[in-house]
Order: structure tokens, then sequence, then C-alpha cells
């Protein structure tokens, strides 16, 4: 998954952003697209398969997206030896912050028995399935549906065109002595074990390395797509597990705290970053019985205010309205109009409690109203729970059901 790490300044979480700011380029700024390792892994094995046949390799390689697009990769590998072809691509997220950025994605493809069609292993750096509730049953080598969908296509096209015109290998033909398409594709990627544990791979069971993405194979810079991904699969896993209840923290503060505040076993926690809206929509189509939404009070302030989509680009801690709030717990004129000359959100909520006044449960109760609305007449019970800077608790609605 895509993976950056920029703190909000005004959240208690002192956790990475899963949108950056700081380092996002101006408004109005083009960005370069790159590719998915599921599109370098096609490449790279169309690439190999070629030079399997006919002992050349196709450099620049060009693939068939699911689009229509026909992008060509440059070859950074090539090897061969009787019996099995690799290359390699080099990936080329674009100007989007993935942690894949500038790995190798190799792609080792060899004859398959006759009538098994393409499989695939888990090479160097590449993950294992090893729990239900992904695309990919356990035991099998984390490479999404659409990028095994992908080889597939790009080793048939290759089958096809090059049994027309050229004698190939007899351990790769058919009596009409057209090559057959029957192959094992190995894919790598030195280093993946490493730069998985900075994914949440490892959450989801899918351990040794990380998974082959992509949908479109085309990365967009900054759409956090893989970060949603690793949302939902969280979800697919819990559900697939048994669990009926999930908790959604904006950080690790807050995830820690409410792990042991509800004795939450790990596969039930959903790293949802700033993506509440997008976590309770995917929730609302694929249910569980009960949903805790967590975090810092400056996120959980903004879900208030009725935000969704918690990043610090989508809005900022509105201060009139938390001094609103301030004074609905009873605080005085003066302390309302230094409340909203605050510095921030933390700042407010230390007024109050120096001021014995209970905000956070207002802040509380107005981040269920907004939750709630993506649940809205599911019967799905809802809680949101408030933590300081620490992980102390500072403020929780409970479990109620949302009509």
């Amino acid at each position: 998954m895509d993976e950056s790490a920029n703190p909000d300044p005004n959240d208690a979480d002192a956790t990475p952003d899963p949108a950056p700011e700081a380092g996002e380029p101006p408004a109005g700024t083009v960005l370069r697209r790159g590719w998915t390792t599921g599109a370098c892994a096609t490449a790279a094995a169309k690439a190999a398969y070629e030079a399997l046949l006919t002992g050349n390799f196709p450099d620049p390689v060009a693939i068939r997206l699911p689009g229509g697009e026909t992008p060509a990769f440059a070859l950074a590998l090539q090897d061969a030896a009787p019996g099995w072809a690799r290359a390699g691509i080099v990936k080329d997220a674009g100007d989007d912050p993935d942690v894949t950025h500038g790995a190798l994605v190799t792609a080792t493809v060899r004859f398959g028995p006759a009538g098994s069609g393409v499989t695939f292993r888990a090479g160097e750096g590449v993950g294992t399935v090893t729990r239900p509730g992904l695309p990919i049953p356990p035991g099998e080598p984390a490479i999404n549906p659409v990028p095994r969908r992908m080889m597939r296509e790009a080793i048939a096209e290759v089958a096809g065109r090059l049994g027309r015109s050229l004698d190939v290998p007899v351990g790769d033909v058919r009596s009409s002595g057209v090559p057959s398409g029957d192959v094992e594709i190995e894919i790598a990627i030195p280093g993946g074990a490493r730069l998985a544990e900075r994914t949440l791979n490892g959450r989801l069971g899918i351990v040794g390395g990380l998974s082959i993405l992509g949908t479109t194979g085309i990365v967009v810079p900054y759409s956090c797509a893989a970060w949603i991904h690793s949302i939902h699969r969280g979800i697919d896993v819990a559900r697939a597990m048994g669990f009926d209840h999930v908790a959604g923290a904006t950080g690790s503060t807050s995830e820690d705290a409410v792990r042991a505040l509800r004795a939450l076993d790990e596969v039930q926690l959903i790293d949802m970053g700033d993506f509440v809206g997008g976590m309770l929509k995917y929730i609302r189509a694929h249910p569980v019985a009960r949903v805790t939404v967590c975090g810092g009070f400056a996120k959980m302030t903004k879900l208030g205010q009725g935000l969704l989509d918690l990043h610090s680009k989508r809005g900022a801690v509105d201060l009139d309205w938390l001094a609103g709030r301030l004074a609905e717990a009873g605080g005085a004129a003066d302390l309302v109009a230094a409340a909203r000359n605050a510095n921030s959100a933390l700042e407010v909520m230390e007024m109050a409690r120096a001021a014995g006044l209970d905000l956070g449960r207002l802040v509380a109760a107005a981040a269920w109203a907004t939750a709630a609305r993506p649940l809205a007449g599911t019967g799905i019970a809802l809680e949101i729970v408030v933590f300081d800077r620490q992980g102390g608790l500072v403020a929780e609605t409970g479990l109620r059901t949302v009509g």
C-alpha cells in the first residue's frame, strides 16, 4: 500500500496522516501518474514468457491495461536459462508517495504441466495470504485478482501471436504447434519484506512481503487508493473471522487505547486514518453488528462539525463551533470568548477541563450524529470514543443503534 507520514499538529493522535499535506505539491500542480505493482508484474511476466519462447526479451515491453491503455516498460533485468526466463521492471509510482516506488518487480516464468494454465508463486518479498476474507484465499500468493487476470491475458496474447509465426519449444506446445500458455509465474520484489513493514499487510494476515495490487494498472498521485483498499480488506478479514465488532481509529495512540478499553483482537482494529466516511460506507454495504469510531480530540471535533474526511486539507477545526459547544456545556462568556481565540482544539479542551466542564461529551455526541449518517437505517450499533494525547479517555457515547 501507499504510505506517507505527516502528523496533524492539531490532533491529539500523534500518528501518520494518510494523505500528506506538507509533502503535497501546490494546488494546481499537474502530477505525474505512475504504474501499480500489478502493471509492473504483468510487463515483467510478458517479457519473460516471450524470452522463454524465443530467447529474446522485448525491450521495452508493452501491455494492455484494463482501461485499454497500452504503456511500454523498459526492462531493468533480463536473465534466462533452459526452462525459465526472468525479467524485471523498476516501479515508477509517478508523483505518489508510494512505499514501492523504485522497487524492482521481477517475474520468473517456467513451463508448467500440460493443461495447468497460468499458476502463480510468491517469490522473495511477495507475501502469502494466511487469513480468510481477502480476494485471494489462504495459502495463495498475495497477487490480487486484477493483476492475475492481466498476466493471464498477457500470456495468452504472446502465445497466440508467437504460435502463428514461430517454431516454439516442445515443452510449451500442443500437437497443433501453438504455445500452450501453461506456465508458472513467480513474482518477486527484492527487499519487499522490509517494505511490507510499512504497510498493514501483517494485520491483514499477509505474511512474508508485499501484495501485488492494482485495479486499473495506474497509480493516481495522492489518491490514497491503497489506504482505502487496506480499510476494506481489514473489514473483510474481521467479518470472515467471525468478529461482529470493529473499531476504526485515526491513529496509533487511539488504536492502542481502544484495544485496551474494549479488549479487542488485533483483527478488529481498522486503521482508518482520516477516512471515517470511507470506512462507514463500506461497513454499510458489508455490515458488522457494532462499530467504534475513535480518535483524538481534534479529529473528533472535526467529525462533530460534520466532516467525514478528517484530513486538514478538507477542513480545519472550527474554533467558533467548539466555543459554541463550550457555551452549551455551561462555559462563562469570557471563557467562550477565549476559546474562539485559542491556538488549537487541545487548548480549548484544557480550558474546559480546568473549568470542570465536560466538553468532550458534547463533541462525542456531535461526532456520533455525523458518523451515523452513512449508517442510517442499518440498525448497526455505533459509538464514538475520544482520547487525549496520552491515550486517556476523554469521552464516550456508548453503543447506540443507528435507526
